[in-house]
């Protein structure tokens, strides 16, 4: 008996998983309720029962239809599209084919008002260690670039020449999802304005930057999230750009998205012509060396110089996150940028003495330049348990660029009172760069009961740069080029960084803090291969230089940061006081320790000085945050104190052209304290969904007490700067938008830097059921971003204007497929630079 009940149960068994393993076809049709419109990429899964774990699912075809090959069984079915509520078939048995009809889907209103507002506005939020502000729909970057979207950013400017400042401060760190990145040009922020406003989701302004982040950067740090798209299903949108002067830009972001993996994609490529033009004045003054009076060769020279600059560049972003479990994902991603620049330079150059012409010549300079870099990233995360904020993450990051440079230079004279003058010497300057740099992260997050958080971290940042520069002159007598082996030198140089960190933070009712402390030991290390000898090189320099060091620093750097929310968490009226102190370092980038010369013409030369040592600063910030119902109230004071802090300064070399033009050198030296006091306010207000407006302004002060060479520097300067946006919806639901920014008078130990306005205008309309964008935009709008700044020293005194980008029209359109309601893409549930964050969002 007992015999053929186990023989039963065999074969019951063996009948069983048969009959589990059959599949049977479930189909639909997923529409709009109201308007019947069908839903396109609309996603239907199938979870089974007890263990709730993802069998299988599909996605809907054009006309909302799906039919899905289902395994017999009991699941939970769900029907979803974003912005709409959740359609769901509980414990619903399926043993042979079944078609569920016409599932109605209602809009989910709560959702649809956040992304609506989100959509359209800049928003801010207030954490423990950053303000994060997620970048609304801007209209005046559409066409843009990175730097342009930077530029509308409170707290942060960028200056004609693409420099990017924080308050005012210009040593700000630029990371990508949380990491430095060949994305961001290895330091070179002028990169920047290859990248797609587009492919901004967010920018988070760190200026009290926890122990997670790098200790570079006295002024903060600016994190760039890109958009990396969540939506399941086939999605994507198109952007082309045409514009005046020459732009024309196209751009396609493409995502890919099932329960298991993500597939992303963001490909650009731009060709512009972007003109460019400058003058310059300078006054030379007469000279005592050694007691004796020495008369400048020429007592004026101006010079009125026009660029044309054609650039081409292409930039590409893939990758893949594969889902090992609901707890654990592994991402990877490659970017690759390719960048070709032709420059042509015409400068005339005009020389008096006694208030007269006695000289005039024209200068030809001819630049061209390609740039290719890649880079290759690997994220692992894994979340432990239920509490999605236990995890560890991993990174893996190589980056590579190699940067080949070419100019031409030559000059003839047009009018000139010598009776047998020495003809120019052709030039021609060849400059390579490799660059390559190695990351690798992690970082361990262990939440301790329900409000505290322990963190622990490592990184290692290994980065070498070799710099090949060779300066050929031509031979008067044989016509010949003949290289200048004087000048011509090897810079190898090696920057690497290893980090420990450890944090803790918790919060008491109303009270949260974030305590944290960072060890770091930074290896800055050169090789200069010339055939300068080190008497040479004092003769040259004025003080010794090492032409090999190997610089090495271990340095602590503690952090806490503070927050009180006066309202509670659960108040409707949030209302916050912040309180933040860190201690930073500011470390010479390769191009100002190298100590052969680039020029920037045959009279102006930028010289790196080998003896550079690293800066530091402590910093205090206090914010307070006000948030009403349509108004949002934000400021903060600040005080910094940097030590050993470097600067340009400019001066007389004592040496001259061929033709007896004095020659000036910048270069950057250690100059004692700098002292910045400063407090900033910003508003956002959004009465209604027809009228939005957002401004700010930064008032800073600050104080440089040192001298070199003899020669005092020490100066104290008050600037600020403020920025004012408004959009209003105008009968047609046209959007028009207005930006308008003003940088006030500034100086600095040498300089007087005189305040800039600029203005952008835009106008923008959603067509074909807000699947297409159409948006003209006009950047400088009265043409009036010109930098005006006058230099005077013990020597000469130098007035120079200049203009590096004219005003800009440009003409866009953007086109979205299944995007409809998600103007502003989410961002991976991976890591994307802002794991492990203490969240208090004010």
């Amino acid at each position: 008996m007992r015999s053929f009940i186990f023989i039963l149960f065999l074969l019951c068994s063996t009948i069983t998983q048969t009959f589990a393993q059959k599949e049977v076809k479930v189909q639909g049709t997923v529409i709009e309720k109201d308007s019947n419109i069908p839903l396109e990429y609309a996603t239907i899964t199938f979870k089974s029962k007890p263990d709730n774990t993802i069998v299988t699912g599909g996605i809907t075809d054009s006309n909302g239809k799906f039919n899905i090959d289902v395994p017999v069984g009991t699941y939970d079915i769900s029907v979803e599209y974003i912005s709409y509520k959740t359609k769901e078939y509980l414990n619903k048995t399926i043993d042979q084919d079944i078609d569920l009809g016409t599932v109605a889907l209602d809009l989910d209103v709560n959702t649809l008002d956040e992304v609506t507002v989100v959509s359209e506005t800049t928003t801010v939020e207030i954490k423990l260690d950053k303000k994060v502000y997620n970048i609304g729909k801007d209209l005046t970057t559409a066409g843009g670039t990175v730097s342009d979207a930077l530029n509308n950013v409170p707290s942060v400017a960028v200056d004609i020449d693409g420099a990017i400042s924080l308050r005012g401060n210009g040593n700000v760190r630029i990371l990508i999802n949380g990491r430095p990145s060949a994305l961001a040009g290895f330091g070179d922020t002028n990169v920047l304005s290859q990248l797609p406003a587009e492919a901004i989701e967010r920018v988070e302004v760190i200026t009290s930057p926890s122990a997670r982040y790098d200790a570079e950067g006295t002024a903060g740090i600016l994190n760039i999230i890109l958009r990396q798209k969540e939506t399941l299903g086939f999605n994507g949108s198109f952007n082309f750009t045409i514009g005046n002067p020459d732009n024309i830009g196209l751009n396609a972001s493409l995502n890919y998205r099932t329960e298991k993996y993500n597939l992303f994609s963001n490909l650009s490529w731009r060709y512009f012509d972007a003109p460019r033009n400058s003058f310059t004045d300078v006054t030379y003054f007469d000279r005592l060396i050694d007691g004796e009076t020495v008369v400048p060769e020429y007592r004026r020279i101006r010079e009125d110089e026009d660029v044309e600059r054609l650039n081409r560049n292409y930039n590409a972003n893939i990758g893949m996150e594969y889902f090992l479990s609901e707890k654990s994902s592994i991402t990877g991603s490659l970017f690759d940028r390719f960048g070709s620049d032709a420059d042509l330079a015409i400068n005339k150059s005009e020389r008096f003495n006694n208030g007269a012409i006695v000289e005039e010549t024209l200068r030809r300079e001819r630049d061209t330049e390609q740039d290719n870099s890649y880079q290759i990233a690997i994220n692992y995360v894994n979340r432990f348990g239920d509490d999605s904020d236990h995890k560890l993450t991993a990174d893996f990051q190589y980056e590579e660029d190699s940067e080949d440079g070419f100019t031409f230079l030559n000059e003839n004279y047009i009018i000139t009172d010598q009776t047998d003058p020495e003809p120019f010497q052709i030039e021609q300057e060849l400059t390579v760069e490799d660059q390559k740099e190695y990351l690798i992260q992690a970082d361990y997050v262990l939440p301790l009961g329900k409000d505290s958080r322990f963190e622990v971290g490592f990184r290692s940042n290994l980065e070498n740069e070799i710099t090949n520069y060779r300066l050929e002159q031509e031979n008067i007598e044989t016509g010949d080029l003949v290289v200048n082996d004087t000048i011509t030198n090897i810079f190898d140089y090696d920057e690497n960084v290893n980090a420990l960190y450890s944090q803790y933070g918790s919060k008491f009712g109303k009270f949260s803090f974030l305590l944290g402390l960072r060890l770091e030991h930074t290896q800055l290390k050169g090789d200069i291969d010339s055939r300068f000898t080190e008497d040479e090189l004092i003769e040259a320099f004025g003080f010794p230089i090492r032409t090999n060091f190997d610089n090495n620093y271990l340095g602590l750097f503690p952090t806490l940061n503070l927050i009180f929310n006066l309202n509670g968490s659960d108040s409707d009226n949030e209302e916050s006081v912040t309180l933040g102190y860190n201690r930073r370092i500011n470390r010479p980038r390769g191009w100002f320790i190298n100590p052969f010369p680039t020029r920037s013409s045959r009279t102006n030369i930028f010289q790196g000085n080998p003896n550079l040592q690293p800066a530091f600063s402590n910093a205090f910030d206090v914010g307070y945050l006000k948030r009403w119902k349509t108004l949002t109230l934000t400021s903060s004071v600040y005080y910094q104190v940097e030590t050993n802090s470097f600067e340009r300064v400019q001066e007389n070399t004592g040496q001259q052209t061929t033709d007896g033009i004095d020659i000036i050198r910048t270069i950057p030296i250690n100059l004692s304290t700098n002292k910045r006091t400063g407090a900033e306010l910003g508003v956002l207000y959004n009465p209604n969904k027809w009228l939005r407006l957002n401004s700010s302004f930064n008032f800073f002060q600050f104080e440089t007490d040192g001298e070199f060479n003899n020669v005092d520097y020490s100066a104290k300067n008050t600037s600020w700067f403020a920025r004012f946006s408004s959009k209003i919806t105008l009968p047609g639901k046209i959007d028009w938008q207005t930006n308008a920014r003003y940088r006030g008078a500034r100086q600095d130990a040498q300089s007087d830097t005189q305040g800039l306005l600029s203005i952008d205008l835009a106008f923008s309309k959603e067509l074909f059921d807000n699947n297409l964008t159409v948006s003209l935009n006009v950047r400088d709008l009265l043409n009036s971003r010109r930098r005006q700044s006058t230099t005077t020293t013990d020597f000469f005194e130098r007035y120079r204007e200049s203009q590096w980008r004219q005003r800009q029209i440009n003409l866009s359109l953007i086109y979205r497929f299944n995007q409809k309601l998600n103007k502003r893409d989410g961002s991976r549930r991976g890591n994307n630079g802002n794991d492990g964050d203490f969240d208090f969002e004010g």
